[in-house]
């Protein structure tokens, strides 16, 4: 049984892996799109959805929601009332959408209204900032009970945290007029940090392996990610993983 569970996990971590090789090579939006719906499917979940605003305004956005429900939502200007986008807009960090603020009657509305389309009861987001003003939305839900959600999203927070970032990155590559991004070399040190912690390490973990404290450890993080433009640590070690200075 071990054996057999460990060749399942494999073809699984496998079957991802070619999945990302594929948005790191999209050239064009229908490629994302494709990926969304392949995503979908590996997570077994009943929609997936990337959103983003670039610095001029414009919006684009493609997943896994119906034409119907995402015309809905441009005609009836839903943007303004959904508590996904005006709560996330306010956070860098991933949300349950059992966090935010449904109470408002407008909210519950619009609310009935989405689950009546089928986007699910249930949803997690990754707010995501870009280097010249965008915000991004990656999101992922599913109609289920509460127990199967947190279940869900506690097994598979780290990988959903790190594709969205890898789908801002390719939808940044394709946004039109878009001033390339000056790159800055990492140091050995800073590859090792960002390695081990992309490959699941604590931040601990980390330090004991390089024979180094973790304010050193604390140091050569906070560099990398300034020098990668990110938000936070997730948000470099995605941005390291994607423009290939580390690999796992």
């Amino acid at each position: 049984m071990g054996k057999d569970r460990a060749l399942t996990q494999s073809r699984q971590k496998g079957r991802l892996e070619k999945i990302l090789a594929e948005l790191e090579r999209a050239s064009e939006f229908d490629q994302l799109q494709s990926v969304s719906e392949q995503l979908r499917d590996y997570f077994e979940i009943d929609h997936l959805v990337y959103h983003w605003v670039s610095s001029s305004g414009q919006q684009y956005g493609f997943g896994t929601y119906s034409d119907d429900w995402v015309q809905r939502y441009v005609e009836k200007d839903y943007l303004r009332v959904d508590p996904v986008i005006q709560g996330c807009y306010q956070r860098f960090h991933p949300v349950d959408w059992k966090r935010l603020d449904w109470t408002g009657k407008a909210a519950r509305a619009f609310q009935a209204e989405a689950q009546g389309f089928g986007v699910g009861n249930q949803g997690y987001s990754v707010p995501i900032r870009g280097p010249n003003g965008q915000f991004a939305l990656f999101t992922v839900s599913h109609n289920c009970d509460d127990a199967t959600w947190a279940e869900f999203t506690e097994k598979n927070r780290r990988e959903l945290i790190l594709i969205a970032h890898f789908f801002n990155h390719a939808a940044l590559e394709l946004e039109p007029d878009r001033a390339p991004e000056q790159a800055q070399a990492l140091s050995p040190r800073e590859v090792d940090a960002m390695t081990f912690l992309a490959m699941g390490y604590s931040r601990a973990q980390v330090a004991e392996t390089l024979s180094i404290s973790e304010h050193t450890l604390r140091v050569y993080i906070e560099s990398a990610r300034f020098k990668l433009g990110a938000v936070n640590t997730t948000h470099a070690v995605a941005r390291a993983l994607s423009r290939g200075l580390i690999v796992i």
